[in-house]
């Protein structure tokens, strides 16, 4: 009898931590990314995620995007070019959502370029070469292959590496919280959790900086 009273004393105890560890983390994460409620801050931004930007930076800009997305190719260096002009206080957030079809083969291959730490390089040679394999009435996947040289890949362990059953599962998560958040065309994009109603350049800039005079007052 003493046995499963030090038992259940073991697992209430384990589970007091567990509850205490997995609220102390949302915390965190709630502090981190405080523009966003607490029970939807892994909508916006996954475990998973690619980012690029200060880890201290006080605004996010959430891109759902997809490869083959004309749109998405040339909006890549204006984001760039707002994140430029604002050092250190915004940090890209990149989620998939690839509408076209067979846009996932190439978020498969930027998944695996990523275990060779060449994410950024190889979405930019896809960007560069697009017009190539991504047409809309004649796609042509497999011509990408002649590209991802450019991006200083192993070709041969990219095509290991894309087919890992992870890649795919966080794949479906980002379609799901794509859904979720209504995102119904790419590029879709959310500043500090507030959606861009009106899509274009300057809609962007402002939605941008307005979360910036909002966050860096002082600045």
């Amino acid at each position: 009898m003493k046995k499963y009273i030090l038992f259940g004393a073991a697992c209430l105890a384990l589970l007091i931590i567990f509850v205490f560890a997995s609220s102390n983390y949302k915390k965190q994460q709630v502090k981190k990314l405080g523009f966003m409620a607490q029970e939807n801050a892994s909508i916006f931004v996954r475990e998973h995620s690619q980012t690029l930007g200060s880890d201290d930076a006080k605004v996010y800009l959430v891109e759902f995007m997809d490869p083959a997305c004309e749109t998405c190719a040339a909006f890549s260096p204006i984001v760039k070019q707002i994140m430029a002009a604002n050092p250190g206080k915004i940090k890209l957030v990149i989620r998939y959502a690839p509408f076209h079809q067979g846009a996932d083969y190439f978020v498969k291959i930027l998944e695996a370029a990523k275990k060779q730490g060449k994410y950024w390089e190889t979405l930019n040679v896809m960007y560069r070469s697009q017009q190539y394999w991504a047409s809309h009435h004649n796609p042509q996947p497999q011509k990408i292959w002649q590209f991802l040289p450019r991006a200083g890949l192993d070709l041969e362990k990219i095509q290991n590496d894309m087919n890992d059953p992870a890649i795919a599962k966080l794949i479906e998560q980002d379609i799901a919280d794509a859904k979720t958040l209504n995102v119904r065309k790419t590029p879709g994009y959310f500043v500090n959790g507030k959606p861009l109603q009106s899509f274009g350049v300057q809609q962007l800039q402002e939605l941008v900086q307005s979360a910036i005079r909002e966050n860096y007052p002082n600045n």
